[in-house]
Protein backbone atom coordinates (compact mmCIF):
# COMPACT_ATOMS: atom_id res chain seq x y z
CA UNK A 1 0.00 0.00 0.00
CA UNK A 2 0.90 3.62 -0.23
CA UNK A 3 1.72 5.22 2.72
CA UNK A 4 0.81 8.95 1.85
CA UNK A 5 -2.28 7.56 -0.15
CA UNK A 6 -3.74 5.28 2.87
CA UNK A 7 -3.11 8.51 5.05
CA UNK A 8 -4.69 10.92 3.64
CA UNK A 9 -7.71 8.81 3.78
CA UNK A 10 -8.33 9.59 7.50
CA UNK A 11 -8.63 12.51 9.52
CA UNK A 12 -5.62 14.63 10.45
CA UNK A 13 -6.82 15.73 13.74
CA UNK A 14 -7.63 12.57 15.64
CA UNK A 15 -7.54 8.91 15.30
CA UNK A 16 -10.29 7.60 13.69
CA UNK A 17 -9.20 4.15 15.19
CA UNK A 18 -9.12 2.79 18.56
CA UNK A 19 -5.76 3.35 19.88
CA UNK A 20 -3.63 0.60 19.71
CA UNK A 21 -2.58 -1.20 23.18
CA UNK A 22 0.12 -2.69 24.50
CA UNK A 23 -0.18 -6.11 23.52
CA UNK A 24 -1.51 -5.36 20.09
CA UNK A 25 0.68 -6.14 17.25
CA UNK A 26 3.26 -3.16 16.22
CA UNK A 27 5.63 -4.74 13.41
CA UNK A 28 6.53 -7.35 11.61
CA UNK A 29 10.31 -7.90 11.12
CA UNK A 30 12.77 -10.47 9.02
CA UNK A 31 15.33 -12.21 11.10
CA UNK A 32 18.17 -14.03 9.39
CA UNK A 33 20.13 -11.44 6.77
CA UNK A 34 20.69 -13.13 3.64
CA UNK A 35 18.67 -16.19 4.42
CA UNK A 36 16.78 -17.70 1.79
CA UNK A 37 13.34 -17.81 3.98
CA UNK A 38 13.67 -15.54 6.67
CA UNK A 39 11.36 -15.87 9.94
CA UNK A 40 9.26 -13.24 10.56
CA UNK A 41 9.42 -11.81 14.37
CA UNK A 42 5.81 -10.65 15.88
CA UNK A 43 6.63 -7.39 17.76
CA UNK A 44 3.92 -5.62 20.17
CA UNK A 45 3.52 -2.11 21.29
CA UNK A 46 4.80 -3.32 24.58
CA UNK A 47 8.12 -5.16 22.93
CA UNK A 48 9.16 -1.95 21.12
CA UNK A 49 8.18 0.97 23.65
CA UNK A 50 9.86 -1.09 26.94
CA UNK A 51 13.07 -1.38 25.00
CA UNK A 52 13.10 1.93 24.30
CA UNK A 53 12.43 2.81 28.16
CA UNK A 54 15.68 0.20 28.92
CA UNK A 55 17.91 1.61 27.13
CA UNK A 56 17.33 5.06 28.17
CA UNK A 57 17.23 4.43 32.24
CA UNK A 58 20.42 2.56 30.84
CA UNK A 59 22.22 5.77 29.35
CA UNK A 60 20.50 7.96 32.35
CA UNK A 61 21.38 11.79 31.61
CA UNK A 62 23.63 10.71 28.44
CA UNK A 63 20.13 10.98 26.05
CA UNK A 64 18.88 14.53 26.65
CA UNK A 65 16.01 16.85 24.31
CA UNK A 66 18.24 18.08 21.58
CA UNK A 67 20.69 15.68 21.55
CA UNK A 68 21.83 14.51 17.64
CA UNK A 69 22.03 10.67 17.15
CA UNK A 70 23.14 9.23 13.37
CA UNK A 71 21.28 6.62 12.32
CA UNK A 72 23.32 4.58 10.04
CA UNK A 73 21.66 0.83 10.19
CA UNK A 74 19.26 0.22 6.96
CA UNK A 75 15.77 1.13 7.96
CA UNK A 76 14.75 -2.65 7.46
CA UNK A 77 16.76 -3.36 10.61
CA UNK A 78 15.62 -3.08 13.97
CA UNK A 79 18.45 -0.58 15.37
CA UNK A 80 17.04 1.87 13.22
CA UNK A 81 13.62 1.68 14.31
CA UNK A 82 14.64 1.08 18.18
CA UNK A 83 17.99 1.85 19.15
CA UNK A 84 18.55 5.16 16.61
CA UNK A 85 14.53 5.57 16.86
CA UNK A 86 12.31 5.51 19.30
CA UNK A 87 14.83 6.03 22.09
CA UNK A 88 16.11 9.32 21.02
CA UNK A 89 12.54 10.29 19.97
CA UNK A 90 11.17 9.19 23.29
CA UNK A 91 13.61 11.89 24.64
CA UNK A 92 13.43 14.61 22.84
CA UNK A 93 16.07 13.69 20.46
CA UNK A 94 17.35 14.19 16.91
CA UNK A 95 18.01 11.59 14.40
CA UNK A 96 19.91 12.22 11.36
CA UNK A 97 18.83 9.34 8.60
CA UNK A 98 21.85 7.79 7.08
CA UNK A 99 19.06 7.45 3.86
CA UNK A 100 16.89 4.43 3.51
CA UNK A 101 20.35 2.28 3.18
CA UNK A 102 22.29 3.43 5.86
CA UNK A 103 26.20 2.72 5.20
CA UNK A 104 25.39 0.85 2.32
CA UNK A 105 24.65 4.07 0.42
CA UNK A 106 26.81 4.81 -1.92
CA UNK A 107 29.68 7.52 -0.71
CA UNK A 108 28.23 7.90 2.86
CA UNK A 109 31.03 6.44 4.27
CA UNK A 110 33.56 8.50 2.92
CA UNK A 111 31.03 11.62 3.48
CA UNK A 112 30.69 10.53 7.65
CA UNK A 113 32.92 12.39 9.52
CA UNK A 114 31.95 16.06 7.80
CA UNK A 115 28.03 14.97 8.32
CA UNK A 116 28.92 14.07 11.95
CA UNK A 117 30.87 17.43 12.10
CA UNK A 118 28.07 19.61 10.73
CA UNK A 119 24.97 17.78 12.76
CA UNK A 120 27.09 18.01 15.94
CA UNK A 121 26.37 14.42 15.97
CA UNK A 122 26.77 12.92 19.72
CA UNK A 123 26.85 9.49 18.94
CA UNK A 124 26.17 6.25 16.09
CA UNK A 125 26.10 2.50 15.90
CA UNK A 126 27.77 0.22 13.41
CA UNK A 127 28.84 -2.80 13.14
CA UNK A 128 32.53 -3.87 13.02
CA UNK A 129 33.36 -3.70 9.73
CA UNK A 130 31.92 -0.05 9.21
CA UNK A 131 34.57 1.15 12.39
CA UNK A 132 36.95 -0.56 9.93
CA UNK A 133 36.15 1.33 6.95
CA UNK A 134 35.40 4.50 9.36
CA UNK A 135 39.01 4.34 9.40
CA UNK A 136 39.86 5.19 5.90
CA UNK A 137 37.41 8.01 5.46
CA UNK A 138 38.95 11.29 5.60
CA UNK A 139 38.32 13.14 9.03
CA UNK A 140 41.80 15.68 8.77
CA UNK A 141 40.15 19.07 9.62
CA UNK A 142 37.03 18.39 11.35
CA UNK A 143 35.75 19.20 14.56
CA UNK A 144 34.66 15.46 15.90
CA UNK A 145 34.84 16.92 19.63
CA UNK A 146 30.54 16.47 20.02
CA UNK A 147 30.99 12.17 19.36
CA UNK A 148 31.01 10.68 23.00
CA UNK A 149 30.96 7.16 21.89
CA UNK A 150 29.83 4.43 19.17
CA UNK A 151 28.17 1.69 19.89
CA UNK A 152 29.03 -1.79 18.61
CA UNK A 153 27.06 -4.95 17.99
CA UNK A 154 25.81 -7.83 15.27
CA UNK A 155 29.43 -8.91 15.12
CA UNK A 156 32.23 -9.29 17.43
CA UNK A 157 35.06 -6.56 16.90
CA UNK A 158 38.40 -7.44 16.96
CA UNK A 159 40.19 -6.52 19.57
CA UNK A 160 43.14 -4.74 17.53
CA UNK A 161 40.66 -2.64 15.76
CA UNK A 162 38.43 -1.94 19.11
CA UNK A 163 42.08 -0.03 20.60
CA UNK A 164 42.87 1.09 17.25
CA UNK A 165 39.93 2.94 16.20
CA UNK A 166 39.44 4.52 19.97
CA UNK A 167 42.97 5.63 19.48
CA UNK A 168 42.85 7.18 16.58
CA UNK A 169 39.90 8.95 17.00
CA UNK A 170 39.38 9.53 20.50
CA UNK A 171 36.10 8.32 20.29
CA UNK A 172 34.85 5.66 23.28
CA UNK A 173 33.23 2.26 21.84
CA UNK A 174 30.74 0.38 23.44
CA UNK A 175 30.26 -2.61 22.79
CA UNK A 176 26.51 -4.35 22.75
CA UNK A 177 24.39 -7.35 22.41
CA UNK A 178 20.60 -7.84 21.34
CA UNK A 179 17.91 -9.30 18.41
CA UNK A 180 14.78 -8.46 16.87
CA UNK A 181 12.88 -11.21 19.08
CA UNK A 182 14.43 -9.26 22.29
CA UNK A 183 13.10 -5.86 20.32
CA UNK A 184 17.22 -4.53 19.71
CA UNK A 185 19.37 -4.66 22.72
CA UNK A 186 19.62 -6.98 25.80
CA UNK A 187 22.91 -6.18 27.01
CA UNK A 188 25.64 -3.38 26.51
CA UNK A 189 28.95 -2.38 28.15
CA UNK A 190 28.18 0.92 31.02
CA UNK A 191 28.14 3.81 28.78
CA UNK A 192 29.57 6.16 31.98
CA UNK A 193 30.41 2.57 33.63
CA UNK A 194 33.72 0.23 33.08
CA UNK A 195 33.63 -1.58 29.65
CA UNK A 196 35.34 -5.27 30.06
CA UNK A 197 36.84 -5.45 26.03
CA UNK A 198 35.34 -8.43 24.66
CA UNK A 199 32.22 -8.84 26.70
CA UNK A 200 28.79 -7.72 25.36
CA UNK A 201 28.27 -6.10 28.58
CA UNK A 202 25.51 -6.22 31.48
CA UNK A 203 21.77 -6.53 31.02
CA UNK A 204 19.66 -3.75 30.62
CA UNK A 205 17.39 -2.36 33.71
CA UNK A 206 14.51 -4.91 33.64
CA UNK A 207 16.14 -7.27 31.00
CA UNK A 208 16.81 -10.58 32.81
CA UNK A 209 19.71 -12.50 30.65
CA UNK A 210 20.73 -16.05 32.19
CA UNK A 211 23.17 -18.44 30.74
CA UNK A 212 21.03 -21.77 31.26
CA UNK A 213 21.85 -25.73 31.25
CA UNK A 214 19.17 -27.08 29.13
CA UNK A 215 18.37 -30.59 28.27
CA UNK A 216 18.74 -32.62 24.93
CA UNK A 217 15.23 -31.34 23.66
CA UNK A 218 15.96 -27.89 24.93
CA UNK A 219 14.25 -28.47 28.69
CA UNK A 220 15.55 -26.13 31.06
CA UNK A 221 17.68 -27.95 33.59
CA UNK A 222 19.45 -25.64 35.78
CA UNK A 223 21.01 -22.18 35.66
CA UNK A 224 24.36 -22.12 35.09
CA UNK A 225 27.11 -21.00 37.73
CA UNK A 226 29.15 -18.01 37.40
CA UNK A 227 31.47 -17.95 34.60
CA UNK A 228 30.18 -21.55 33.54
CA UNK A 229 28.81 -21.48 29.80
CA UNK A 230 25.06 -22.43 28.98
CA UNK A 231 22.75 -21.22 26.61
CA UNK A 232 22.07 -17.61 26.83
CA UNK A 233 18.04 -16.83 27.85
CA UNK A 234 16.20 -13.67 28.22
CA UNK A 235 13.15 -12.37 29.68
CA UNK A 236 11.49 -9.25 30.55
CA UNK A 237 8.65 -6.45 28.55
CA UNK A 238 10.62 -6.42 25.50
CA UNK A 239 10.36 -9.90 24.42
CA UNK A 240 8.54 -10.49 20.93
CA UNK A 241 5.15 -12.79 20.99
CA UNK A 242 6.80 -15.14 18.51
CA UNK A 243 7.10 -15.94 14.60
CA UNK A 244 4.29 -15.68 12.33
CA UNK A 245 4.73 -19.36 11.31
CA UNK A 246 3.94 -21.72 14.15
CA UNK A 247 6.42 -24.14 12.66
CA UNK A 248 9.58 -21.69 13.80
CA UNK A 249 7.74 -21.59 17.48
CA UNK A 250 8.40 -24.42 18.33
CA UNK A 251 12.25 -24.98 21.13
CA UNK A 252 12.41 -21.00 21.43
CA UNK A 253 10.87 -20.98 24.58
CA UNK A 254 12.05 -22.26 27.98
CA UNK A 255 9.71 -22.72 30.63
CA UNK A 256 11.64 -21.96 33.99
CA UNK A 257 10.71 -22.20 37.48
CA UNK A 258 11.01 -18.95 39.49
CA UNK A 259 11.75 -18.76 43.66
CA UNK A 260 8.31 -19.28 44.59
CA UNK A 261 7.88 -22.14 41.91
CA UNK A 262 6.06 -20.19 39.25
CA UNK A 263 7.01 -21.18 35.91
CA UNK A 264 8.26 -17.83 33.91
CA UNK A 265 8.53 -18.14 29.64
CA UNK A 266 12.05 -17.32 28.73
CA UNK A 267 13.26 -16.97 25.01
CA UNK A 268 16.16 -19.18 24.05
CA UNK A 269 18.57 -17.09 22.02
CA UNK A 270 20.75 -20.33 20.42
CA UNK A 271 23.74 -18.04 21.67
CA UNK A 272 26.15 -19.87 24.37
CA UNK A 273 27.62 -17.86 26.88
CA UNK A 274 28.58 -17.18 30.76
CA UNK A 275 28.04 -14.48 33.04
CA UNK A 276 31.38 -13.46 34.96
CA UNK A 277 31.41 -12.23 38.76
CA UNK A 278 31.00 -8.73 37.78
CA UNK A 279 28.07 -9.35 36.00
CA UNK A 280 29.26 -8.67 32.54
CA UNK A 281 28.25 -11.41 29.77
CA UNK A 282 30.64 -13.38 27.09
CA UNK A 283 29.47 -14.76 24.42
CA UNK A 284 31.36 -18.24 23.83
CA UNK A 285 29.53 -20.06 20.90
CA UNK A 286 28.03 -18.49 17.52
CA UNK A 287 23.82 -18.34 17.30
CA UNK A 288 22.80 -21.56 14.79
CA UNK A 289 25.82 -21.78 13.40
CA UNK A 290 24.93 -18.42 11.40
CA UNK A 291 28.08 -17.10 9.07
CA UNK A 292 28.20 -13.19 10.02
CA UNK A 293 30.07 -11.14 7.29
CA UNK A 294 29.54 -7.65 7.80
CA UNK A 295 26.42 -7.03 8.30
CA UNK A 296 25.63 -10.15 6.45
CA UNK A 297 23.57 -13.13 8.32
CA UNK A 298 24.14 -15.78 6.33
CA UNK A 299 22.38 -19.43 7.12
CA UNK A 300 25.28 -22.13 6.14
CA UNK A 301 21.75 -24.20 4.49
CA UNK A 302 21.74 -21.99 1.93
CA UNK A 303 25.17 -22.44 0.89
CA UNK A 304 24.79 -26.22 1.42
CA UNK A 305 21.00 -27.10 -0.22
CA UNK A 306 22.56 -25.14 -3.34
CA UNK A 307 25.29 -26.77 -3.97
CA UNK A 308 23.89 -30.20 -2.54
CA UNK A 309 21.97 -30.05 -6.09
CA UNK A 310 25.43 -30.64 -8.33
CA UNK A 311 25.05 -33.91 -9.31
CA UNK A 312 29.28 -34.72 -8.24
CA UNK A 313 28.18 -33.32 -4.38
CA UNK A 314 27.70 -36.27 -1.51
CA UNK A 315 27.86 -33.80 1.35
CA UNK A 316 28.61 -30.51 2.16
CA UNK A 317 29.65 -28.33 5.36
CA UNK A 318 29.18 -23.91 5.18
CA UNK A 319 31.32 -22.36 7.79
CA UNK A 320 32.74 -18.98 8.41
CA UNK A 321 36.30 -19.17 8.48
CA UNK A 322 37.43 -16.26 10.38
CA UNK A 323 38.03 -13.13 8.18
CA UNK A 324 39.91 -9.90 9.56
CA UNK A 325 37.64 -7.72 7.21
CA UNK A 326 34.75 -9.05 7.26
CA UNK A 327 34.73 -10.83 10.69
CA UNK A 328 33.91 -14.29 8.59
CA UNK A 329 33.92 -15.64 5.30
CA UNK A 330 31.67 -18.62 3.75
CA UNK A 331 34.14 -21.39 2.90
CA UNK A 332 32.12 -25.30 1.79
CA UNK A 333 33.84 -28.26 2.31
CA UNK A 334 32.84 -31.02 0.16
CA UNK A 335 33.13 -34.75 -0.10
CA UNK A 336 32.18 -35.85 -3.64
CA UNK A 337 29.89 -39.12 -4.65
CA UNK A 338 31.69 -42.33 -4.94
CA UNK A 339 33.77 -42.42 -8.42
CA UNK A 340 32.96 -38.70 -9.53
CA UNK A 341 35.02 -36.08 -10.15
CA UNK A 342 35.15 -32.36 -10.50
CA UNK A 343 37.50 -29.44 -9.53
CA UNK A 344 36.90 -26.62 -7.05
CA UNK A 345 36.82 -23.95 -10.03
CA UNK A 346 34.04 -25.54 -11.22
CA UNK A 347 32.10 -26.01 -7.76
CA UNK A 348 32.76 -21.93 -7.35
CA UNK A 349 31.30 -21.60 -10.77
CA UNK A 350 28.75 -23.49 -9.37
CA UNK A 351 28.08 -21.44 -6.36
CA UNK A 352 27.74 -18.59 -8.01
CA UNK A 353 24.93 -19.67 -10.23
CA UNK A 354 22.89 -21.63 -7.79
CA UNK A 355 23.58 -19.64 -4.91
CA UNK A 356 21.18 -16.32 -5.19
CA UNK A 357 23.04 -14.24 -2.59
CA UNK A 358 26.34 -13.01 -3.77
CA UNK A 359 26.93 -12.34 0.08
CA UNK A 360 26.72 -16.04 0.17
CA UNK A 361 28.99 -16.94 -2.41
CA UNK A 362 32.01 -19.38 -0.93
CA UNK A 363 35.41 -17.52 -0.95
CA UNK A 364 36.40 -21.24 -0.97
CA UNK A 365 36.01 -24.36 -1.55
CA UNK A 366 37.63 -27.71 -0.23
CA UNK A 367 37.39 -30.90 -1.43
CA UNK A 368 37.68 -33.23 1.17
CA UNK A 369 37.57 -37.18 1.45
CA UNK A 370 35.01 -37.31 4.80
CA UNK A 371 33.61 -34.73 6.64
CA UNK A 372 34.34 -34.88 10.16
CA UNK A 373 31.14 -36.16 12.32
CA UNK A 374 29.94 -36.74 15.81
CA UNK A 375 29.49 -40.23 17.19
CA UNK A 376 26.24 -40.52 15.78
CA UNK A 377 26.99 -39.09 12.52
CA UNK A 378 26.12 -36.07 12.23
CA UNK A 379 28.54 -33.30 10.69
CA UNK A 380 30.51 -31.75 13.32
CA UNK A 381 31.43 -28.35 12.10
CA UNK A 382 33.63 -27.05 14.75
CA UNK A 383 36.26 -29.46 13.42
CA UNK A 384 36.49 -27.83 10.02
CA UNK A 385 36.39 -24.17 11.79
CA UNK A 386 39.50 -25.22 14.04
CA UNK A 387 41.28 -26.09 10.51
CA UNK A 388 40.43 -22.87 9.05
CA UNK A 389 42.21 -21.42 12.18
CA UNK A 390 45.46 -23.33 12.08
CA UNK A 391 45.65 -22.36 8.28
CA UNK A 392 45.39 -19.32 8.95
CA UNK A 393 48.07 -19.36 11.51
CA UNK A 394 49.98 -20.33 9.06
CA UNK A 395 49.33 -18.13 6.45
CA UNK A 396 49.83 -15.01 8.64
CA UNK A 397 53.22 -16.76 9.77
CA UNK A 398 54.63 -16.89 6.16
CA UNK A 399 53.38 -13.65 5.26
CA UNK A 400 55.65 -11.79 7.80
CA UNK A 401 58.12 -13.97 8.07
CA UNK A 402 57.54 -15.73 11.63
CA UNK A 403 58.91 -19.13 12.50
CA UNK A 404 55.63 -20.92 13.62
CA UNK A 405 56.74 -24.00 16.20
CA UNK A 406 53.66 -24.67 17.47
CA UNK A 407 49.87 -24.22 16.44
CA UNK A 408 46.82 -25.74 17.38
CA UNK A 409 43.19 -24.74 17.49
CA UNK A 410 40.98 -25.82 19.90
CA UNK A 411 37.49 -25.66 22.08
CA UNK A 412 38.38 -23.79 25.07
CA UNK A 413 35.21 -24.58 27.80
CA UNK A 414 35.13 -20.49 28.73
CA UNK A 415 36.23 -18.80 25.70
CA UNK A 416 34.87 -20.84 22.47
CA UNK A 417 37.48 -21.16 19.96
CA UNK A 418 41.06 -20.86 20.86
CA UNK A 419 44.19 -20.71 19.31
CA UNK A 420 47.64 -21.65 21.07
CA UNK A 421 50.64 -20.57 18.98
CA UNK A 422 54.23 -20.09 19.48
CA UNK A 423 57.03 -18.62 17.21
CA UNK A 424 61.06 -18.96 17.41
CA UNK A 425 61.07 -15.73 15.34
CA UNK A 426 59.21 -12.74 14.74
CA UNK A 427 56.52 -13.06 16.87
CA UNK A 428 55.41 -10.07 17.93
CA UNK A 429 54.51 -9.41 14.33
CA UNK A 430 52.66 -12.34 14.06
CA UNK A 431 50.73 -11.73 17.63
CA UNK A 432 49.94 -8.20 15.62
CA UNK A 433 48.54 -10.10 12.50
CA UNK A 434 46.33 -12.64 14.52
CA UNK A 435 45.11 -9.76 16.76
CA UNK A 436 43.42 -8.35 13.93
CA UNK A 437 40.53 -11.58 13.96
CA UNK A 438 38.14 -12.17 16.17
CA UNK A 439 39.13 -15.53 17.64
CA UNK A 440 40.81 -15.56 20.93
CA UNK A 441 44.79 -16.40 20.44
CA UNK A 442 47.45 -17.43 23.08
CA UNK A 443 51.06 -17.37 22.30
CA UNK A 444 52.57 -20.01 24.87
CA UNK A 445 55.78 -21.78 25.21
CA UNK A 446 55.91 -24.88 23.76
CA UNK A 447 59.31 -26.61 22.24
CA UNK A 448 59.90 -26.32 18.39
CA UNK A 449 57.57 -28.86 16.95
CA UNK A 450 55.80 -27.78 13.83
CA UNK A 451 52.45 -29.90 14.03
CA UNK A 452 50.82 -28.23 11.05
CA UNK A 453 50.08 -30.39 7.93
Amino acid sequence: MDLVAECDKHAAGALTFDPPAAGSTASYFCTGGTTGLPKIAIRTHRTERANALQLMAAFGSGLQPGKVMFCGLPLFHVNAQIGTGLTAWARGGHVILGTPQGYRAPGLIQKFWGIAAYHRIRSFSGVPTVYASLLQAPRRGRDLTSIEYGICGAAPMPIELFNRFQRETGIKIIEGYGLTEGGCVSTINPPAGVSKAGSIGIRLPWQRVLPMKLDADGGYVRDAAIDEVGVICINGPNLFEGYVNPEHNRGIWVMRPDAAGQVERWFNTGDLGRVDADGYIWLTGRKKELIIRGEHNIDPRLIEECLQKHPSVALVAAIGRPDKHSGEVPVAYIQLRAHQRTSVEELLSYAQRAIPERAAWPKDIKIVSALPTTPVGKIFKPALILREMEALVAHEAQACGAAITYSEAVQDPRLGLMLKWSASVRSDELRARLDKYTFHHEQVDHSPVNNLA
